[in-house]
């Protein structure tokens, strides 16, 4: 009855979080669920065990959410995404227009803005360049999707995003980890989406197919997409439209400048720095009794997000009409993505501590082909049913992550590696129709899963998921490089 139990709120929480229904409703009343049909006691559970999990993601990630929000906001608001996402398309013309969106949305969402900022500008911006060269405009979520939300998220090395962060407590790794690795492993993702769009666009061109549909209607975000989007994302698409934009657009040099002071920052601080000081005293209980290998990498991001926000105040203090509503709705945007995946983390630490859990983990383990397989499944999993990939990571490294290491440092597998590997596999499934990000990408365009989500499967779903097979026998074959 306890395993029939969990799999039933499991599916419980994807079927309600797909209707639009709250999170933070959903996650504490699924739980509380599992934990009656294990016969557990609930208040229990929801008090200590529900709000235990829960409130250390919030401690621990909170600083990062919050300066996303700031920063993402202010790339808005200062017209940078703007100036960043028409430099590029302005230059390629309309033959490489596919290629000069795929690159505009990656350089956009490597430097740290967050993908449900870069939609707003992306979108609008993506739809004149398909117009004008007469592309379908089914293709441009799978477009967007290709550099937004694929290897600029998961994969490549350095990558501010959270879900290139979550991994990092567990295993005392850097948003550096097994660089070679990612490098490749993103080669391989934007060739193979590369591929599948020229050639979706060379078919709709021998059908005769051009752009189609009407006039395109401004972005709208609904409350229920809200709700959906929140548990995927660390941006609050409702505060999108709060603060003030400026009428103009800074030059793309000055816009492109706090991308290159976020990345450059979290490399400094990541393995030069950081790595050179003494912190001995976090051994100490007042400090959590913690180790700076596992807390470097978040404060190399949070620094880095901080220096990043500091340095667009500064050079486009004039183009921010009002700076303090900007900054309100920054931080306002981290809010409401924090709690939701919160909440799916306190669901998760109720799940792990029921003794049914421990079948799920035992099957889990004995997956045939050793750590790395075991790993990826378990990601690939959680990040499917819950539509999160910081979400489903999460609740798998929480419940398995001190496991991992222990067989991690059994086989002589690099905790590089195990990030990577980590990072890769949750950001394939989560990408299935009920996925937030999916849903709100595709809302904004104006278009349906019907039209365009074959095109976003081949994109970010199946590229990814031979880029991490590719990972896998790499890793295997020579360990983390």
């Amino acid at each position: 009855m306890g395993l029939f139990g969990i799999l039933f709120a499991l599916a419980l929480l994807m079927w309600l979080a797909y209707r639009g229904w709250s999170v933070l409703l959903v996650g504490p009343a699924t739980a509380l669920l599992a934990a009656a049909l294990s016969g557990e006691p609930l208040l229990a559970h929801w008090t200590q065990t529900f709000m235990g999990g829960a409130a250390r993601f919030v401690a621990q990630w909170f600083p990062m959410f919050l300066l996303g929000g700031l920063f993402g906001k202010l790339m808005d608001d200062s017209g940078s995404v703007a100036s960043i996402a028409r430099f590029l398309p302005a230059r390629l013309g309309t033959s490489h227009t596919t290629f000069a969106v795929v690159i505009a949305s990656a350089l956009v969402t490597y430097g740290g803005v967050s993908v449900f900022v870069a939609f707003f500008v992306l979108v609008p911006m993506g739809q004149k360049m398909f117009r004008a060269a007469n592309i379908p405009r089914r293709l441009l979520p799978a477009t967007i999707g290709l550099g937004a939300f694929t290897f600029t998220m998961s994969v490549l090395p350095g990558s501010p995003s959270v879900n290139n962060a979550v991994p990092m407590p567990y295993f005392g790794t850097t948003t550096f980890a097994a660089p070679g690795l990612g490098v490749v492993a993103s080669a391989i993702i934007l060739a193979f989406g590369m591929w599948w769009l020229r050639r979706a666009e060379a078919a709709a061109r021998k059908a005769g197919e051009g752009y189609g549909g009407d006039a395109d209607a401004p972005p709208v975000v609904d409350e229920k997409l809200r709700e959906q989007a929140t548990v995927s994302g660390d941006f609050d698409p409702a505060e999108i439209h709060h603060g003030k934009r400026c009428t103009g657009e800074p030059p793309f040099g000055l816009a492109a400048l706090p991308l290159a002071v976020v990345i450059a920052t979290n490399f400094l601080m990541s393995l030069v720095v950081l790595p050179r000081l003494d912190f001995s005293f976090l051994a100490e209980e007042a400090w959590g009794s913690t180790t700076v290998g596992r807390v470097a990498g978040v404060w190399s991001v949070v620094l880095a997000l901080a220096a990043g926000s500091l340095t667009i105040v500064i050079a486009n203090y004039r183009r921010l009409p009002s700076l303090r509503e900007t900054l309100d709705a920054g931080a306002n945007s981290s809010v409401l993505p924090l709690l939701t995946i919160a909440s799916l983390v306190g669901f998760g630490a109720v799940i792990a501590s029921l003794p049914a859990f421990t079948t799920v983990r035992d099957a889990m383990l004995s997956i045939q082909g050793g750590p790395l397989v075991s790993l990826t499944v378990a990601m690939n999993v959680l990040a499917g049913i819950t539509g999160s990939a910081s979400g489903g990571m999460t609740i798998a490294l929480n419940a398995l992550g001190d496991t991992y290491m222990r067989l991690a440092a059994e086989h002589g597998i690099d905790p590089a590696l195990l990030h990577r590997v980590t990072t890769t596999s949750a950001g394939t499934l989560d990408a299935l129709p009920h996925n937030g990000t999916v849903l709100l990408l595709l809302q904004i365009s104006g278009l349906t899963h019907r039209e365009s989500y074959f095109d976003m499967v081949m994109t970010v779903i199946v590229g990814v998921i031979i880029a991490l097979v590719a990972m896998l026998i790499l890793g295997s074959a020579f360990g983390s490089f």
